[in-house]
């Protein structure tokens, strides 16, 4: 035992160091699907904060720390019990709020969102270029904490998602509401509930690098640690 530990101990190290930045600090998260379209593509490595909010004991989920609340506007990764699986979504209400949709127009509670049609020549118009199948809208949510946080977002032009309009909604206490940018196409809130605080994982903030899948996985050029 003392010989392999001191044949590998450099390997051994760099390993747990590893798993230790990625359980407690900061971790990459593949996206599999499109729901987050167009600010997040298939295929991109995502940062995330695991810091953001919380600080937790490693390789556990004892928080030992609460030190800040997710703000409308964040994208936050989260482990949904509801759908058994990892996602990654926006944060359009935080406890408290009243939450309504009206043919994917938001109303925040009880003021309607602003939204403003985004013309051709935006960045992502060179990865997606399905101007023919859906428009994008840039959307301004006041954060929880007052700025306003503006994105854009997919609306479809060609199958409407079943639950473009509901509400209004009272986000409970400790929980969250959450929605895909691409709104006609998205597993979200509408679909699987409020998010509870405890499954949030941490804020999504950068694609590290996009690989496209329909392209032999080649590094997408342009999407190198770009912010979210």
């Amino acid at each position: 035992m003392a010989k392999f530990w001191k044949n590998n101990k450099g390997i051994i190290v760099f390993l747990f160091l590893m798993l230790f930045f990625r359980s407690a600090i900061a971790d990459w998260y593949h996206v599999p699907t499109g729901s987050m379209k167009p600010n997040i593509l298939i295929g991109d490595r995502v940062w995330v904060n695991k810091l953001a909010y919380d600080v937790k004991v490693p390789f556990t989920d004892y928080n030992l720390n609460r030190h800040h609340e997710p703000s409308r506007g964040d994208v936050v990764v989260f482990q949904s019990k509801s759908a058994d699986e990892r996602l990654i979504k926006r944060v359009i209400g935080v406890p408290g709020d009243k939450i309504a949709m009206l043919n994917n127009r938001l109303q925040v509670n009880g003021e309607w969102v602003s939204i403003e049609k985004i013309e051709n020549g935006q960045s992502f118009d060179e990865f997606l270029a399905d101007r023919d199948e859906a428009e994008y809208l840039h959307e301004s949510v006041v954060e929880s904490k007052g700025p306003i946080s503006g994105y854009p977002i997919r609306v479809s032009r060609i199958r409407l998602n079943p639950k473009s309009s509901f509400g209004p909604l009272e986000v409970p206490e400790e929980q969250y509401l959450v929605l895909g940018d691409n709104r006609d196409n998205s597993q979200d809130s509408r679909w699987i509930g409020f998010v509870p605080r405890a499954e949030l994982i941490g804020r999504a903030e950068r694609v590290i690098i996009s690989l496209d899948n329909d392209n032999y996985y080649l590094p997408r050029s342009g999407r190198y640690w770009s912010e979210l």
